[in-house]
């Protein structure tokens, strides 16, 4: 299992400014959420699946501890918690596929769930009485911008790329507003190949807005109409067919930096990355910590940045200053330096930075902002 090592994800904690707003390789310690309703009378089933968990994940490396409380009020709420050595191996571990099959016990008792991930900034008592350069706690708070950054990604037979391209650019945008507290502010869709990547900004709650956007008629007729293509098989009646669906194409943010203050005339772009078998997350940070380093260079065209990270799928959303074509493909791919690159990733190793970015460079199939945004 790949992890960031502890002295490298120090070193980027240290280094990184206010630019970055979002950020899984601070090198501190995670602590994982999970907010569970249990359908009524299943809750000895839980529990029993539970314990079948929990005695698997210890095993799993980074993970430190976990507790399984039940509501005093409503026995069908539970609320269980681990802690991690950083995010990281935890990111390793969930988007996993023996993730997938270690949680299948609790779907047939579980009635919904939601998953909060926090960074440890401070703490009182226990291990906070340690040594301060032992507890790698983050130094300061990050400064975010609002908004909730996210994306999925799919595979679609080969042969049908235009066919899924002309469905997902041609149906009418969802309702902006989600709740009197949440709402889409854009949506970004590419493809490379025959992989799909929809790249969406919410301002609020996330999970909201998701259910939000799967309610609405014109976008689950595009679902139904993309069926077909799909190399993954699903069924959108079936909630189990779906919900697997969905936590397989669900590719988190986990690195995100402003560069500069908004400008509309900056242009939106996608880099494919394809990780080498257990590279993604330190292609990942590598890219993190070239995109903080030009945070402040004027000569650099990006404005922002935020990396998408699942498995062997790094993707990297730019907003870029000038065009792409005329900038400086070592600054617009964020590695000046091509020898690491080779190492995890599977493009080209030739240095040939202007044929890199070409090959990295996703197709843009739509992109969308709110006028409320």
């Amino acid at each position: 299992m790949t992890t960031t090592s502890t002295t490298a994800a120090e070193s980027l904690a240290r280094q990184m400014s206010n630019r970055v707003s979002q950020s899984v390789f601070d090198g501190s310690r995670l602590r994982v959420v999970l907010l569970v309703d249990v359908h009524e009378g299943a809750q000895q089933q839980f529990l029993e699946a539970y314990e079948q968990l929990c005695n698997q994940v210890a095993s799993v490396p980074g993970h430190v501890s976990d507790q399984l409380c039940q509501s005093v009020e409503n026995p069908s709420q539970w609320l269980i918690t681990s802690e991690w050595e950083s995010a990281p191996p935890f990111l390793t571990w969930v988007n996993s596929e023996e993730h997938v099959r270690m949680v299948e016990p609790l779907h047939s008792c579980v009635r919904d769930t939601r998953s909060l991930r926090f960074h440890i900034v401070r703490e009182t008592g226990g291990p906070s009485q340690a040594d301060p350069g032992e507890r790698r706690l983050q130094a300061s708070p990050r400064i975010g911008d609002g908004l909730i950054r996210h994306a999925l990604t799919f595979t679609v037979k080969p042969g049908s790329e235009a066919a899924v391209a002309a469905i997902l650019s041609d149906y009418d945008p969802p309702e902006a507003r989600v709740d009197d507290t949440t709402r889409l502010c854009r949506t970004s869709l590419f493809m490379h190949g025959n992989r799909v990547v929809r790249a969406i900004e919410v301002r609020g709650d996330l999970m909201a807005a998701l259910r939000h956007v799967a309610r609405q008629p014109q976008v689950r007729a595009v679902e139904e109409a993309i069926n077909p293509y799909l190399e993954q098989d699903r069924d959108l009646d079936d909630p189990e067919s779906a919900r697997v669906f969905f936590t397989r194409a669900a590719l988190p943010a986990v690195h995100h930096v402003t560069a500069g203050e908004p400008d509309p005339e900056t242009e939106r772009h996608a880099l494919y990355y394809p990780a080498r078998p257990g590279c993604g997350l330190r292609l990942a940070e590598l890219l993190a910590r070239q995109d903080e380093a030009v945070a402040d260079d004027p000569r650099s065209p990006v404005v922002r940045s935020t990396l998408f990270e699942r498995d062997q799928v790094v993707v990297r959303l730019i907003d870029v200053r000038g065009g792409l074509d005329a900038a400086d493909p070592a600054l617009v791919l964020g590695i000046p330096d091509p020898g690491p690159l080779a190492e995890l990733t599977t493009l080209p190793g030739d240095g040939d930075l202007t044929r890199l970015l070409k090959l990295a460079r996703m197709q843009l199939v739509t992109d969308r902002r709110s006028a409320e945004a």
